[in-house]
């Protein structure tokens, strides 16, 4: 994902004619710098600028200068909502436009008609578990009707249970779920789900900080399984971002699309079923800038326009609308045959006025002529024969 929030606006930018400053975290500092190194010389071997490219890597409280600095012409941001509204109340001193991606609570609803419910596991395990879960649209909640409820979660469990962490640097074969970035939010992801446990919740599967027996100092979370989850709970609410699967039970198909839209994000969802008028039901109701259905997050693949609503931001990139929006339209009019044709000013509408009668039936006579209906355009062209 580093490599990928540095390319994809690179890629945009540079084909829509202009210059990228990219703003990095200061988690990918190196990462960024090493991006950046073949990113200019790709540029210099093909003959472009090395410079079109400008990495920066700063502490949050300087990147006010880059955000409302009138030379900026576009602002993207991918982060969070608490950051996004730093960003956005900076771009406003200069009027910058900018695009906010922020988190998801994705949901992936999947109803009791589902044809082969191991697909359907396999495509929500990667959705969950992709990353070790870190993954703006990775799948943040589970929302099952009830007659497939038992079913899921007994395969969920099972699957769950043997995934193996680790690092793949020197086990490539024996790690399924790899480390976070980092570990300053596992006290607190440790306190959602022993507070949701306590209001009823059940953690089947993990639930804490896992120590690896080779890497004691690594960031890794224990793949968790938490099921019984209900919107009250805070674990429903907030974005995790980590290797935790959250499963809410739906009594119906309209109450599965409520608890979809009970939170404040709204990114990206997928709906799993066989009867189209229900996939489109809730596909169509769903708070989400994207939806996949029978799948998870392939609308990404098939380069269409990338973001949220809601509390996960606005603006789209990606796709023609997101080249769209790195470009500011201009309208430019001229005359189709300039040789033949040519604007003039009709006599009765030329300063100083000499007949304001006649102007003023000649301007009624355009108006009819361009917007009536039917026989009553043909009065506006004898008004302005008439009195022209």
């Amino acid at each position: 994902y580093p490599f990928h929030n540095f390319i994809s606006p690179l890629i945009s930018t540079l084909f829509t004619g202009s210059a990228l400053v990219l703003k990095a975290s200061e988690n990918t500092a190196w990462s960024t710098k090493h991006f950046a190194h073949v990113a200019k010389a790709a540029l210099k071997a093909c003959g472009h600028s090395p410079d079109l490219v400008q990495p920066i890597v700063c502490w949050p409280q300087n990147a006010n200068h880059l955000t409302s600095h009138p030379d900026i012409s576009h602002i993207t941001f991918i982060g969070s909502r608490p950051v996004a509204h730093h960003v956005a109340s900076s771009a406003a001193r200069s009027l910058t436009p900018i695009c906010l991606e922020l988190g998801g609570k994705d949901p992936a609803v999947i109803l009791d008609d589902v044809k082969s419910l191991e697909k359907v596991m396999s495509i929500v395990m990667r959705g969950t578990f992709q990353s070790a879960g870190q993954n703006c649209i990775g799948i943040e909640r589970i929302i099952c009707l009830s007659n497939v409820y038992p079913r899921l979660i007994s395969r969920l469990e099972s699957r769950i249970r043997v995934l193996r962490v680790g690092s793949a640097i020197d086990d490539i074969e024996g790690v399924d779920v790899g480390a976070m970035i980092s570990n300053n939010r596992f006290s607190h992801l440790e306190k959602l789900i022993d507070e949701a446990v306590k209001q009823g919740a059940r953690c089947l599967v993990g639930g804490k900080r896992y120590t690896h027996p080779n890497y004691p100092q690594g960031h890794y979370f224990s793949p968790t399984l938490l099921v019984d989850v209900t919107p009250a709970m805070r674990i429903a609410q907030e974005e995790i971002f980590a290797p935790i699967c959250v499963v809410m039970k739906a009594s119906s198909l309209h109450n599965a699309i409520d608890l979809a839209n009970s939170t404040p994000h709204a990114l990206g969802a997928s709906v799993f079923g066989t009867c189209s008028q229900d996939l489109e039901t809730v596909a169509s109701r769903v708070h989400a800038g994207m939806v996949s259905i029978n799948d998870f997050g392939v609308y990404y693949a098939v380069s269409l326009p990338f973001g949220g609503v809601k509390g996960s931001g606005y603006g789209r990139f990606g796709g023609e609308e997101g080249l769209r929006s790195l470009c500011n339209t201009k309208a430019v009019c001229k005359d189709r045959w300039p040789g033949l044709l040519s604007t003039s000013i009709p006599d009765p509408l030329d300063y100083p006025i000499k007949s304001a009668e006649k102007g003023w039936l000649m301007c009624k006579g355009v108006v009819e002529l361009g917007y009536a209906e039917g026989w009553k355009r043909g009065g506006g062209l004898w008004k302005i024969v008439r009195n022209g």
